[in-house]
């Protein structure tokens, strides 16, 4: 890796109970680990160890874990990468809350407790007009006041990242305006800007033909010896990494959903030019311990 203080980051995807490789991996890793206590401790001792983040998709499940961190000094303080929207939550809201309308019912709800009047008005304005980028707008900060509101002095949040099933539709449809407008509204509010995707080296395609300047983006996505999740190649996204100078690379997937071993895996990304952030999923005190030791090596 080609920083001198790399960004090592806890992912969330375990205690969410997610495994990329089967779903016997979820099986076998219990259910403490789905449980925000218990998470919280995982997260606490790989910083002990060396990591000095978190990335999470922002739920229920990883606030509650948030709220949980003990409280830092200002120096001290977690690094939040927080990926939205969680869709999974929101499935499962509207199905409780009586579909979409009940789901908007709620979530204007929560954003007139949140107390921001110019969180309100952007939604209010989005929904009069039927603009989606005024809608975007107040999604995102509502989504923006629920982390900070959860991590208080336990954390910043750096980067707020678009969901790679948001981002890959964003650049499948050319939705130009929408992605520029995202990016303007997270500079705006001292935010980097990030994107989440399985189609790397497309979105750095399409970002050099729409003139958009890497320096401040947070990008991630997966990169791995064997090449899983690596969309359409390997080689491609290797080579898609020259292009991208001033902007954060998270590497997602470096051990391919536990098919590699740590050594290698971390070997290989660390090989790569303007690398400069690894996030790891963590199910338990011992592999919080042994990869982000070996991380800092």
């Amino acid at each position: 890796m080609n920083s001198e203080q790399p960004i090592l980051l806890v992912g969330d995807n375990p205690f969410h109970g997610i495994s990329h490789l089967s779903q016997a991996n979820v099986e076998n890793r219990g259910t403490d680990i789905t449980r925000a206590k218990f998470a919280s401790n995982i997260v606490k001792i790989s910083v002990e160890n060396g990591a000095n983040g978190f990335m999470f998709s922002v739920s229920e499940t990883t606030l509650s874990i948030l709220h949980l961190l003990p409280e830092k000094e200002l120096k001290e303080r977690l690094n939040l990468y927080a990926l939205v929207p969680y869709a999974y939550e929101y499935v499962r809201l509207a199905t409780h809350e009586g579909g979409l309308p009940g789901l908007a019912k709620r979530f204007a709800k929560e954003v007139l407790q949140s107390g921001n009047l110019k969180t309100v008005g952007v939604g209010l304005k989005g929904v009069l007009t039927s603009d989606p980028m005024d809608v975007m707008k107040a999604y995102l900060s509502y989504e923006i006041i629920r982390v900070k509101a959860s991590a208080k002095n336990r954390g910043v949040l750096r980067s707020v990242l678009l969901h790679e099933v948001i981002t890959d539709m964003a650049i499948a449809l050319n939705l130009e305006s929408l992605v520029k407008s995202y990016i303007k509204f997270m500079n705006d509010h001292g935010i980097e800007p990030g994107f989440e995707t399985r189609n790397f080296s497309y979105l750095i395609k399409k970002f050099k033909e729409w003139d958009i300047d890497f320096k401040g983006l947070v990008l991630a996505a997966p990169f791995n010896k064997i090449g899983f999740y690596m969309n359409p190649s390997k080689a491609e996204c290797e080579k898609a990494l020259a292009d991208v100078s001033g902007s954060t690379v998270i590497m997602m997937s470096i051990l391919a959903a536990g098919y590699l071993k740590p050594k290698e895996a971390i070997d290989y990304v660390c090989a790569l030019p303007n690398a400069n952030a690894i996030v790891v999923g963590i199910s338990n005190e011992k592999q919080a311990r042994e990869t982000f030791k070996l991380l800092r090596t």
